[in-house]
């Protein structure tokens, strides 16, 4: 079995490639993925002016281009509950709002539970999911299998100990493709306005007396009034260039695809204690990742590793035999953004002002661009401000036990 990884799209074009960098901005933000691009929509679309957004690569190069395309409601705060719900809404309707198909089906999740105590935590979210209109439900094996025939799975009450203790299914969640989302909010900010510009490494960020900030970059200067780093699991090393320490880190995650196959799998189908998760795509790809235990470490890393497909294919075989024989025909990393206490830092950086971040997302940010970056626009344009910006704030990393928390949300799942 052989495997090759993809080749960087150049669909999404190269933004601002011939065009010369603006000398000045009101909101200058770093990193073109699909947080950054969907701020720089939504803060034109709410009359934001002067917006410029650089990254260092091509659209879709990052996370945003590597990830799985889940777009889910099964959250264990009632926050991220209502706003996925709220995010799901918006990506139902992008296809439409932003004229460009991105493959968007709702097939639900269906998350796999092997221990008695994840079961009682799932009891427990589906409670509050119920409670906020997602219709999640719990089920038992006879019932999983139902859903997805193929499935091989054992229910743990028989004395099996590879079963599974239980199982919850929500048909609402789902999957879309993420390049042309990027490409969308891309187009779209520069129809109003927006100037994007790749291949446009930031060198230095210097804060200037005024208040403002000097953005070096690969194209020349860029005086911005406000500087957003939205750059993801590089977004540590960019808020040093500003003299900004984050506590976030990356961490590799790896992913595959295989040769189509006839359409048979609706949800996205995931273990909870491994982090296994597939679905299948619209054109008939077995699309899916595992968690592998990654040391922490301050630097992106992509390679692909034998060790990942190995475990993933045994992993995905167990409970779906009829994959044993399915060819894998790519294999890619992408980088998580991890945070200290599992939730994103979402705000103006203590000490600097001016100088916001939007980053820790931990494998969701692809799911959360599209409300956060609505809610995160209204704030800086000083609309409205989600109480998002309390939860997610970056002070509650500073002064005693500043980074210390525990893993707070479950299921990082694409």
């Amino acid at each position: 079995m052989t495997t090759r990884k993809p080749r960087p799209s150049h669909s999404g074009g190269a933004p601002g490639a011939a065009t010369p960098l603006p000398a000045a901005a009101d909101i200058a933000i770093i990193g073109a993925g699909v947080m950054g691009l969907a701020l720089a929509y939504n803060l034109a679309a709410e009359g934001g002016k002067r917006i410029v957004v650089v990254d260092a690569n091509y659209l879709a190069w990052g996370a945003s281009g590597r990830n799985g395309g889940g777009v889910r409601q099964q959250w264990s705060t009632e926050m991220n509950i209502r706003l996925m719900q709220e995010s799901l809404s918006i990506c139902a309707g992008f296809a439409q709002e932003m004229g460009i198909n991105v493959w968007m089906r709702q097939g639900g999740y269906l998350f796999l539970a092997r221990t008695e105590a994840t079961r009682a935590h799932l009891e427990a979210s589906i409670a509050l999911q119920n409670r906020c209109d997602v219709p999640t439900r719990l089920i038992d094996m006879n019932e999983a299998r139902q859903l997805v025939p193929e499935l091989e799975v054992r229910d743990a009450s028989a004395g099996d100990e590879a079963g599974f203790a239980g199982a919850c299914f929500n048909p609402t969640d789902a999957i879309v493709f993420p390049w042309p989302f990027l490409w969308g909010y891309a187009r779209a900010a520069q129809k109003r306005g927006v100037a994007i510009h790749t291949a446009t490494p930031v060198s230095a960020i210097e804060r200037r007396a005024s208040g403002d900030f000097v953005l070096q970059t690969s194209k020349g200067p860029l005086i911005a009034a406000r500087v957003v780093d939205a750059a993801g699991a590089w977004s540590p090393e960019v808020a040093r260039l500003a003299g900004v320490e984050l506590p976030d880190w990356p961490e590799r995650h790896e992913i595959l695809s295989t040769e189509p196959l006839k359409p048979f799998l609706r949800p996205m189908v995931s273990v909870l204690e491994s982090g296994l998760y597939f679905s299948q795509s619209l054109r008939g790809e077995i699309v899916g990742g595992i968690t592998l235990p990654s040391p922490r470490d301050r630097e992106v890393r992509l390679g692909s590793r034998l060790r990942f497909l190995q475990s993933m294919a045994t992993a995905m075989v167990e409970i779906m035999p009829l994959l044993g024989d399915v060819k894998v025909v790519r294999q890619w990393a992408g980088p998580y953004d991890m945070s200290p206490d599992g939730d994103p830092i979402v705000g103006e950086a203590p000490g600097t002002p001016g100088f916001y971040v939007c980053c820790g997302f931990v494998g969701h940010g692809f799911m959360m661009a599209p409300v956060v970056s609505r809610y995160y626009a209204r704030h800086l344009l000083g609309k409205e401000t989600h109480e998002l910006f309390d939860a997610w704030s970056p002070k509650r990393f500073t002064g005693p036990g500043g980074a210390a928390g525990g893993w707070r949300e479950q299921m990082h799942i694409g």
